[in-house]
């Protein structure tokens, strides 16, 4: 399943790139994020509570940044593993775009689920995906935002 989408975020790029580098700020934004473990600049380790339908679960993962040509891109995998519930695995490509004062946050996201989940149908999945997406990039815009006034 590909996700696709943008949001303008009243910050410099240099800011937003900093906050998406930040393991607090992205332990804050992240729905059902319990716990947001940096191992190195490039390696975190993740555990998330998701409710998706009838299925609850625990998901414990590692997420890789990879900047690819900071400030403006960096791309990021992980996968993660929910136990009986399944696992997801995927990645992302950031872009972000200097607009003065603000960023322009365009991302294109790959997710592939098995087990449980994957029973569910797609279109709960694509559903429920689309909803955590848009919930992380407004509390991250929230956030950054809030910060960048502070």
């Amino acid at each position: 399943m590909d996700l696709t989408d943008e949001i303008v975020i009243n910050a410099p790029r240099d800011v937003v790139y900093a906050a998406l580098q930040d393991p607090e700020v992205l332990r804050q934004c992240i729905p059902g994020c319990e716990e947001l473990i940096k191992h190195s600049d490039t390696d975190l380790e993740a555990k998330v509570v998701l409710k998706v339908g009838p299925v609850k679960a625990r998901f414990s993962g590692k997420v890789t940044l990879s900047p690819d040509n900071p400030p403006e891109a960096f791309s990021l995998t992980g996968e993660g593993s929910g136990g009986a519930a399944g696992f997801a695995k995927g990645g992302a490509d950031v872009h972000l775009e200097d607009r003065g004062a603000e960023t322009l946050l365009r991302y294109t996201a790959k997710v592939d689920i098995g087990g449980k989940l994957a029973q569910l149908g797609s279109r709960l999945i694509q559903g429920t995906a689309k909803k955590l997406s848009a919930q992380f990039f407004a509390s991250f815009a929230e956030t950054v935002e809030e910060t960048e006034k502070a």
